[in-house]
């Protein structure tokens, strides 16, 4: 049997654009999607923590250091520069590996930006509040 886990995710980023006009997607500076070990056009579920609004799309690589995040086309409608979004992965993956299984956490600053040394999240009344 296979099983669907969260992969990786990064933690309240916020949006710097939304631009209806593009076809689809979310730009993510490349600095975020290697530190979160997502890849260009692979899917993405973006979960925003302002609005309440979830959806998926793909990913598409930014400027390297611009800490740019921008919603891209229809999604634009429910994320608004400003809004902060949590933007996560899932994989299958085989009963062998679950033993081990840990998924990659980037949580960032204000500006976007990988905060080091935090790469686990408490779960439920336990976590921090930064």
């Amino acid at each position: 049997m296979r099983r669907i886990l969260f992969k990786s995710k990064i933690h309240r980023a916020t949006v710097t654009q939304a631009d209806l006009d593009y076809e689809g997607s979310v730009t993510i500076d490349r600095d975020l999607l290697q530190a979160a070990d997502i890849l260009p056009f692979e899917k993405v579920a973006v979960w925003n923590v302002t609005r309440g609004t979830r959806l998926e799309t793909y990913a598409l690589e930014g400027e390297s250091g611009s800490g740019v995040i921008c919603i891209n086309g229809a999604a634009a409608h429910l994320n608004q520069p400003g809004d902060l979004v949590i933007l996560a992965t899932f994989a299958e993956v085989e009963e062998a590996e679950l033993a081990n299984w840990k998924p990659t956490v980037v949580f960032v600053d204000g500006k976007n930006r990988a905060v080091p040394g935090i790469t686990e999240e408490i779960p439920g009344p336990a976590r921090r509040i930064a």
